[in-house]
């Protein structure tokens, strides 16, 4: 499956605007299926952000589950992949964490229980990003088995709600 180019210049905005709910403090209005992703740029060492979706979260491992709407085009998985040490901030919760991408029958499952649970979302993206997916259970196993499913393992939470760093 070939996945859509990031947006770029203007096209870039709608993507890019949650982050500032954070930088003002306003986390907390995107909820618990949302979190900041900072994580280090390859090639310019300079840190960079971007808000992602949570699809699925294991309170036992407390760990959370994204994917990579881009695929592998994605400037944010290329840098995880690069340096998998990143912070995440959900809501005013912030903690280190270390990214891994999933193997493709695990995330399988999670996608899968996603679609699931998120039905509308998941038609909503498909026909945002144009994917070609047959909205059926197996298509979408299918496209979970394709897409890349990262899991972020925490650390250690900062009890200071202020600004990511």
């Amino acid at each position: 499956m070939r996945f859509p180019d990031p947006p770029r210049g203007l096209k870039a905005i709608p993507w890019r605007m949650p982050i500032w709910f954070y930088k003002l403090g306003l986390g907390w209005i995107l909820g618990s299926r949302f979190l900041l992703l900072t994580h280090t740029g390859r090639k310019s060492g300079k840190l960079r952000q971007t808000v992602l979706e949570i699809i699925h979260y294991s309170p036992e491992e407390h760990s959370y589950y994204v994917v990579s709407g881009f695929g592998t085009r994605s400037h944010w998985y290329q840098n995880i992949k690069q340096d998998p040490r990143v912070k995440i901030q959900i809501g005013p919760n912030r903690m280190e964490a270390t990214a891994q991408q999933l193997d493709p029958d695990e995330a399988e499952n999670i996608f899968f229980a996603y679609t699931q649970k998120y039905p509308r979302s998941i038609r909503l993206l498909a026909k945002t990003l144009d994917y070609d997916i047959v909205h059926t259970a197996e298509g979408y196993r299918s496209f979970g088995r394709e897409i890349p499913l990262i899991c972020f393992s925490t650390m250690k939470v900062d009890s200071n709600p202020g600004k990511v760093a």
